[in-house]
């Protein structure tokens, strides 16, 4: 009974913000954004023709159904995203909405009937752009999720999976170890092309297979302790190690190619 009430709390919630914001989203302009977001937009869409095109897209795919769709400030990344939300309770974690096109047919119908883009168009039209840009510099100074930062691991020699990738595509020798636990490993799927899976726990017993003549590169599931860790230890036996920045979860991101595990 909780858990059904929270859930309706956060659609209702949500909904009322939502709206709030719509509606303060619109009034009577000229349709064209103020200079500073018109800037801010062609840095994190590569223009405004982009921004928006984006934007009606996402909301043409909601026409006839339900949804909104956010112009969102993300704090963590310091840079605007458009927001597909298929219902009120859809929303970027640590995101910040400041501009909302509300698309429950019920907001258009009436006037527009199931012509969604005419909807939309006016839309664009009567945007408060002044008052988006003033939740904007409110967004702006909203500071971002503390990191995490591995201290202990400061002086740890890291490399970006791109350098790595790099390293690979261009036949360089060296020698990538996935040094995931065996605990994770038993319950995944997939590893590195190019790396080797090594348990952690056991690194005497491996450590004669690797060559100091070649750098080692040395990756867990996140870039967390265990890639450090193991990379340390391999520092202290002589090699020229690294840990990969982002492990395992980084090189898929930027469509590293994987392997079936053996």
């Amino acid at each position: 009974m909780l858990n059904g009430l929270k859930r309706e709390e956060l659609v209702a919630l949500s909904s009322t913000l939502l709206h709030e914001l719509y509606f303060a989203s619109m009034a009577f302009g000229d349709g064209r954004p103020t200079e500073m977001l018109a800037q801010v937009l062609a840095r994190d869409f590569g223009s405004v023709k982009r921004w928006r095109s984006e934007f009606d897209a996402m909301a043409k795919g909601l026409a006839g159904g339900s949804g909104w769709v956010l112009l969102v400030y993300v704090p963590r990344d310091r840079r605007l995203i458009n927001q597909y939300a298929s219902d009120h309770g859809q929303t970027t974690a640590g995101g910040i909405p400041i501009l909302a096109l509300d698309m429950y047919e019920h907001a258009y119908h009436i006037d527009f009937g199931a012509n969604a883009t005419a909807y939309v168009d006016a839309f664009h039209r009567n945007i408060d752009w002044v008052s988006t840009q003033a939740r904007y510099e409110g967004a702006t100074r909203v500071e971002g999720l503390r990191p995490l930062v591995q201290k202990e691991f400061g002086d740890v020699p890291g490399v970006a999976v791109e350098e790595v990738k790099a390293m690979l595509d261009a036949g360089e020798r060296v020698q990538v170890i996935d040094a995931r636990p065996r605990s994770y490993m038993s319950r995944q799927g997939d590893i590195m092309d190019g790396a080797v899976w090594r348990d952690p726990e056991r690194l005497d017993e491996w450590v004669g297979e690797l060559t100091k003549t070649d750098p080692v590169v040395v990756f867990c599931a996140y870039g967390f302790h265990v890639g450090c860790k193991t990379a340390i230890a391999r520092r202290d036996a002589g090699f020229d190690a690294k840990y990969m920045k982002g492990g395992h979860s980084a090189w898929k991101a930027i469509g590293g190619r994987v392997n079936l595990c053996p």
